[in-house]
């Protein structure tokens, strides 16, 4: 393929998006939220260049993209809970999983093969005009190669994919910087992932706490692979001071700070700076990169800030495996790649799913304070003293 064409947010270059994604190919649009990479969500082919361009695993789903209530109806089940979210929320950074309908007609690459659909209306005027010009539901993950970190800029997504996409439909820089909040419906509202729509707001609206996803069950939505938010540098979490070599990726009034997500402690503004801070980093190289904590309150329970907790926060401390092993001491954890945690004493990690986030099996050998770094070549593993 030849360099990836990069479209004007004006008429023609929506007009020759949407003529792209109608003919089959593959393109990236801006939302609030990241830049997506869109394929036609009807077309097995397309969809399957979505995981050839990405290298994603295929047992995990993708989002539709649609531009409105209507034709949500036409793909999925939605009442209820689910109802009364999407009219509060939508268009916006909410992602919903959905009963698929029967007759449906998406690519089952999309749901992968479950009888769901994880559905989302971005509150983005480019992406909106997109998706009503090419006349389809618009599969759309992130546009970053799987593992890597979400791209927030069209710059992002050329860095990792030119070459292997068709077109980019640049719009400038993504408002949010954080990718949707994803919530389950049946049985009940369950958040799958936390995201730019804060739980508060979520559980406001519905009048109950969310139950959180057990970290060890079976994917069933997208976004819920620990390394999506990975940098190649290994990363030091909840650090008051940087030590050694290590950049500090600060946040609030702190001294020494390579980047701040917001000096002034604002998390809004930490959410919109994350990814661009977290590029910035990483294409200056593989030195480690030291966090400062981060509150986990609203939206910083996205991706990291508990050490003990679910992945959550991208404003805390951005990396934290997904699901850590129920043990008494909670000291378990998954084997995925880059993230570095302090563990006090030697543990015995327990064996976990194998059709969701696995956990490695075996001890874990700790010396004191050090850190160590998570297996990152599957040979099981589970600690190496960091290099």
């Amino acid at each position: 393929m030849d360099a990836t064409e990069i479209l004007s947010p004006d008429a023609g270059g929506i007009g020759r998006a949407a003529e792209i994604l109608r003919a089959g190919g593959l393109v990236s649009f801006p939302t609030e939220t990241v830049y997506g990479l869109g394929a036609d969500a009807t077309n097995d082919r397309a969809v399957a260049r979505i995981f050839e361009a990405k290298g994603r695993p295929h047992f995990n789903p993708l989002i539709i993209h649609l531009p409105s209530l209507e034709a949500v109806e036409r793909y999925a089940v939605l009442e209820g809970d689910a109802l009364r979210l999407a009219d509060a929320f939508w268009p916006g950074p909410l992602t919903l999983v959905l009963p698929l309908r029967e007759d449906a007609g998406l690519s089952p690459l999309v749901s992968a093969g479950l009888p769901t659909v994880a559905v989302r209306l971005p509150d983005h005027a480019l992406a909106r005009k997109l998706l009503a010009a090419a006349g389809r539901p618009i599969a759309a993950p992130s546009a970053n190669p799987s593992g890597r970190i979400s791209p927030s800029e069209a710059a992002h997504v050329t860095a990792g994919l030119d070459g292997k996409i068709e077109a980019v439909l640049d719009g400038g820089p993504c408002a949010v910087g954080l990718e949707s909040t994803i919530i389950g419906v049946d049985p009940v509202p369950t958040l799958l992932r936390p995201g730019g729509l804060p739980v508060e707001a979520i559980e406001a609206c519905l009048g109950m706490e969310l139950p959180r996803m057990a970290g060890d069950a079976a994917i069933n939505a997208p976004g819920q692979l620990a390394s999506h938010y990975a940098p190649k540098a290994t990363m030091r979490l909840n650090a008051e001071r940087r030590e050694g070599d290590e950049r500090l990726l600060g946040f609030g009034p702190v001294e020494g700070a390579a980047l701040n997500l917001s000096p002034s402690g604002d998390l809004v503004e930490a959410a919109a700076n994350l990814f661009h801070h977290l590029h910035a980093l990483d294409q200056a190289g593989d030195t480690p990169i030291a966090v400062s904590p981060i509150p986990e309150i609203g939206l910083g329970r996205a991706k990291g800030v508990s050490m003990i907790r679910y992945f959550v926060s991208v404003l805390t401390a951005i990396i934290v495996p997904v699901g850590w092993a129920q043990a008494a001491d909670q000291n378990c954890h998954p084997s995925y790649a880059n993230v570095c945690v302090p563990i006090a004493s030697d543990v015995d990690c327990a064996g976990g799913s194998g059709n969701g986030p696995a956990y490695v099996v075996g001890p874990v050998k700790v010396v004191g304070p050090d850190v160590y770094r998570l297996d990152r070549d599957g040979d099981g593993i589970a600690c190496e003293p960091k290099k």
